[in-house]
């Protein structure tokens, strides 16, 4: 019998539930890759909409002489004033710019609250696609301004604030389905791995809504909002909400005796749910996440989600949520860890324009270095906690060495190009990395926390309420740097600093908390 081809066997080495997994990962990744490719370019078209009046005067650089030379020129509307867009082309435009942030991420903090209460009682891939359809109307609809000429103020808001609320159906959903299909076992490096996708999805939007700001700026919406609405059609026609679907063993069953173990394909012990049952085995990737409040790793029948768990339990309350150990901390925390994170994501392009002096397109390139430097921050995060099995001390050793990076980037970044590439890379490694932690690791754990006695529905509401309480944090960030920066961006800066410190005291006792379940378990072992 003749050798299988090395592809065929790579293929045959991974069991159909190893595939299923993968291709949810995958799925779910692009699917909210899509989300963030169609909220960054606001932040790329803010140097378009505002034009410093001087500039328009000056000799243009011979290579985006060329760049524009090889995009088809569109006409654009007779009455654009020299400083921009009306109605941004006023002095004040700084707090124009940021009524339209504040207005998306304030829509946004309100609905997510609200959206994971609906997720929970709503098939997942309803609920997604039809949010997805939606972003892609919304987002398209700011690009249309320009297209129709339109310079009403107004116009803008009320498709920032439409956007924002029809896009808070993205996160509760795709973390409870990844949840569903991803356990215990190497969650925090699997999900820093999976978060990814934020940073992925910000680099695709800039790179996107950058090809077409200095020609045509409405299909730096347009094109963004194409994407995410044909991504909702694909998430319609594939995506799985829950292994039990399509009968996939990743789930425990009672008539098999192991697990095969998708990361690293090892047999696993079997644990006795109670006394009158035999011995089940329990996958790694199926147990649940956060061990219980004295440091106990053992799993018993009020910490597996069985069958009935998913269908015969009623969804969980809000305030039942907020009673879980370590949510009302989480969510303080990352209130101001996204408070940073938004606005870099809002504003970086326009500090890039203001202090390296390039041009929107230029600064919107240059900034998805911060971006990159985030994708390598969560993985981090993710590593970290995984090895050292403490969430919260991860977090808050990032965000402790974050406040000084900021403010050495601060210094940096006006001493030249070079100096601002490195910062870049630094900074959203640090910034970003408790803040994917926090949305995907934590938010599982807690999620899926002992005291729910096993009800898996109430993953989404936990992950609304932690992402939800950040967003009130994304709102004010941008907001603030708007009313601040016109004093100055050092000011912005040490705005940043203050929000990374109170961050990082919402997580002490937390931390306190594992280090001295650290210290007895240390203790236990030496006796």
């Amino acid at each position: 019998m003749a050798q299988l081809p090395p592809g065929i066997r790579f293929i045959t080495s991974f069991s159909r539930d190893q595939w299923y997994r993968a291709f949810i990962f995958s799925l779910t990744f692009f699917l909210y890759a899509s989300f963030h490719l169609s909220r960054k370019p606001i932040s790329i078209v803010k140097g378009e909409l505002h034009k410093h009046c001087a500039s328009s005067h000056e000799v243009e650089p011979d290579s985006y002489k060329e760049y524009a030379a090889q995009i088809q020129p569109v006409k654009k509307p007779s009455n654009v004033s020299q400083c921009g867009w009306e109605p941004f082309d006023k002095n004040n435009y700084k707090q124009l710019l940021g009524a339209l942030d504040y207005s998306f991420l304030c829509a946004y903090a309100v609905g997510m609250y609200l959206s994971g209460i609906i997720g929970e009682r709503l098939p997942i891939r309803y609920y997604l696609t039809v949010g997805m359809l939606a972003s892609g109307l919304f987002t398209a609809m700011f690009g249309l301004g320009y297209f129709y000429n339109i310079h009403n103020l107004w116009f803008y808001i009320m498709a920032q604030i439409a956007n924002g609320l029809v896009q808070t159906t993205g996160w509760p959903s795709v973390v409870t389905c990844i949840g569903n299909w991803f356990g215990k076992g190497r969650r925090g490096l699997i999900m820093g791995i999976w978060n990814s996708h934020t940073s992925v999805g910000n680099i695709l939007g800039s790179l996107i809504a950058a090809y077409w700001v200095s020609t045509c700026w409405g299909l730096s919406f347009v094109m963004p909002g194409v994407i995410i609405a044909v991504m909702g059609i694909v998430c319609f026609l594939f995506l799985i909400e829950h292994p039990k679907d399509i009968s996939c063993s990743c789930t425990p069953s009672s008539s098999s005796k192991t697990f095969l173990n998708g990361a690293s394909r090892f047999r696993v012990q079997m644990t006795t749910l109670n006394a009158k049952e035999t011995s089940k085995p329990q996958d790694p990737e199926m147990q649940h996440l956060l061990d219980s409040e004295n440091c106990s790793v053992s799993l018993n029948s009020s910490t597996v989600v069985t069958g009935g768990g998913r269908h015969g339990t009623s969804a969980i309350s809000f305030l039942g949520a907020l009673r879980i150990p370590g949510v009302i901390e989480f969510s303080l925390c990352l209130l101001f860890a996204k408070l940073v994170s938004y606005t870099f994501l809002f504003w970086l392009p326009l500090y890039i324009t203001n202090v390296e002096h390039l041009d929107a397109k230029r600064a919107g390139d240059l900034s998805t270095l911060f971006d990159v430097g985030g994708i390598f921050g969560g993985v981090l995060a993710g590593l970290i906690s995984d090895r050292l099995e403490k969430r919260a001390s991860t977090c808050g050793m990032m965000l402790l060495l974050a406040a000084p990076t900021l403010y050495l980037f601060s210094a940096v970044s006006k001493m030249g190009l070079e100096a601002t590439v490195v910062m870049l890379l630094i900074s959203g490694a640090l910034v970003n990395g408790p803040y994917a932690l926090i949305t995907t690791a934590v938010s599982a754990d807690l999620g899926t926390h002992k005291s729910l006695k096993g009800n898996a529905r109430a993953l989404s509401t936990v992950t609304a309420i932690i992402d939800g309480t950040g967003s009130v944090g994304a709102a004010l960030g941008p907001l603030l740097a708007g009313l601040i920066s016109p004093s100055g961006w050092n000011n912005v800066f040490y705005m940043l600093m203050v929000a990374d410190g109170c961050a990082l005291l919402f997580l002490l006792r937390l931390i306190q908390k594992e280090l001295r379940c650290n210290a007895d378990h240390t203790l236990f072992k030496e006796h």
